[in-house]
């Protein structure tokens, strides 16, 4: 699979909310919260300066926003549009990220009604804490030795 990420533009904004939409939506209203279109742009927007579009073997299937501290790699979303999911796409964008920071610990956090938990445990991510609406999971780097 050859994957590359783009960072997002203002060009962007329009697939990235309809994405976010498609994707989001159903797991939100699952737990309660009901988003207007303009709550889900806001969201959207912030930390914008850390969103990519992903492509796939050319072909524009989501997004991943990430940040990289000397402390840790922070995935703050991976949405991968519905007609690409369950088809290892996602599987993949991960680890290439994850394959260019072995030696960072990585966190991220997932609404507690996304099914995306048991995608994020088969990557070996733990859950370490959570609050009202969401898993906050850990994945610790591998020492050889």
């Amino acid at each position: 699979m050859n994957i590359i990420l783009q960072v997002a533009t203002e060009s962007d904004k329009d697939f990235l909310l309809s994405l976010r939409m498609q994707t989001m939506t159903e797991h939100l209203e699952r737990q309660g919260i009901f988003l207007s279109q303009e709550a889900h742009l806001s969201r959207l927007e912030e930390h914008y300066q850390y969103a990519n579009i992903v492509y796939v073997n050319n072909k524009k299937v989501g997004c991943l926003r990430y940040k990289v501290t000397v402390l840790s790699l922070e995935i703050m979303q991976i949405q991968v549009l519905p007609q690409f999911q369950n088809k290892g796409f996602g599987c993949a964008i991960l680890k290439q990220l994850l394959g260019q920071y072995p030696h960072l610990p990585t966190r991220l956090s997932v609404l507690k009604q996304n099914p995306a938990k048991r995608f994020y445990h088969k990557l070996g991510f733990v859950v370490h804490a959570e609050d009202e609406f969401e898993y906050h999971m850990m994945l610790l780097p591998k020492f050889d030795g």
